[in-house]
């Protein structure tokens, strides 16, 4: 069996390191916003090239306590339109829900799956916000959004959760940006060993407000500056995350060393492969295909022992969670939903494994 992402020989790998670092934490004894998180904080600040970097619980809580800083700040106010892709998580569109702003749902770029700069203007015009999600791992048009950014006002935002070391000659995934949200979840390039996220920024008065929102809205213990919330990075997982921090380039590297071999091995015209000019701006969080019959080609997988996940089945105006979007007409993303599958992609992936993949689909 060839596995779509095998975690166990992923972090295998950093036994030893995490072992040791979980000892030292259990000795020192400050389990909460304590010296790992600090450290790791500096450490993936750094590591994106931007001043600040303030960990969360989680993805979806940094990208919806981006949105709740800047109304903190009077940037934005309840009920301001943010654009977002059709085609995301759904996690993108519940941090604007629960932000209680205004989710605008954009047509994708059928070549690269992100969102797309040539959205109707009327729209940004009407909007205080973009959210620039670099799905799969690969950067969106970063140039073209800052450039609607600025020509319209707008805040641009990050949703950096798959782009973990993603860059551009513009800078790295976190640094394209007012602000960034990442997720660490285990299955991410930079994956934790359980729930964690954070938000990059340039932005002082933005990265104050955070701390305090992450931390019940407290700077001082018992004493609350504003009404925030519980969502803060454990400590063991920023210790974790340190040591994973190390060689998340080399392991960025070799996916996109995987992805080259899968390029110029796959030779199936009923197989529509991802665009990708050979550059870091892809880091292959999920390398996705498209076909036309999906479950036919899903059967032939299971047939041949190839595991294999779709990112995602149903779109997310078309979930009931959703439903009073249900009204929304997205062809292009509908059409997508319905043909996408993610193949193996991880760096501890074998050669055998790389040609077996290679060669059965060579055979679909």
């Amino acid at each position: 069996m060839i596995k779509f992402l095998d975690l166990y020989k992923i972090n295998d790998r950093f036994r030893d390191e995490f072992q040791a670092s979980f000892s030292k934490s259990l000795d020192d004894a400050h389990f909460i916003l304590g010296n790992n998180v600090t450290n790791f904080e500096y450490e993936f600040a750094n590591f994106c090239g931007t001043k600040f970097c303030i960990g969360t619980g989680n993805g979806l809580d940094a990208l919806t306590l981006i949105l709740k800083g800047y109304i903190e700040l009077g940037k934005l106010k309840k009920g301001d339109r943010v654009i977002v892709p059709a085609n995301t998580f759904i996690a993108t569109i519940l941090s604007v829900l629960h932000a209680e702003l205004v989710p605008v749902l954009v047509e994708p770029n059928p070549d690269t799956y992100n969102i797309s700069v040539d959205t109707d203007k009327a729209l940004f015009m009407e909007a205080k916000a973009i959210i620039m999600v670099h799905l799969y791992g690969q950067l969106a048009d970063v140039e073209g959004f800052q450039k609607v950014a600025k020509d319209f006002n707008l805040l641009l935002i990050e949703d950096a959760a798959q782009a973990h070391g993603a860059s551009c000659h513009l800078g790295k995934a976190g640094n394209l940006s007012h602000a960034a949200a990442f997720s660490f979840y285990p299955t991410k390039n930079l994956g934790a060993l359980g729930d964690g996220g954070a938000v990059t920024t340039n932005d002082s008065e933005l990265g104050d407000v955070l701390k305090l929102l992450r931390n019940y809205g407290s700077e001082e213990k018992y004493t609350n500056k504003m009404i925030g919330f519980n969502s803060r990075l454990d400590d063991m997982q920023a210790a974790f995350l340190r040591i994973k921090l190390k060689t998340l380039d080399k392991d960025n590297e070799r996916r996109q060393e995987i992805a080259r071999t899968y390029l110029a091995g796959i030779h199936n015209s009923k197989l529509k492969l991802p665009l990708y000019n050979g550059s870091k701006n892809h880091i292959f969080y999920a390398f996705v295909v498209e076909v036309d019959d999906r479950t036919n080609f899903t059967e032939f997988l299971n047939r041949n022992n190839i595991e294999w996940l779709i990112h995602y089945p149903i779109p997310p105006h078309q979930q009931e969670a959703l439903k009073e979007f249900s009204h929304f007409k997205l062809p292009l993303t509908e059409k997508i939903h319905k043909r996408i599958i993610s193949l193996p992609m991880s760096p501890v992936m074998t050669e055998r494994d790389i040609q077996t993949v290679i060669d059965v689909l060579n055979t679909y």
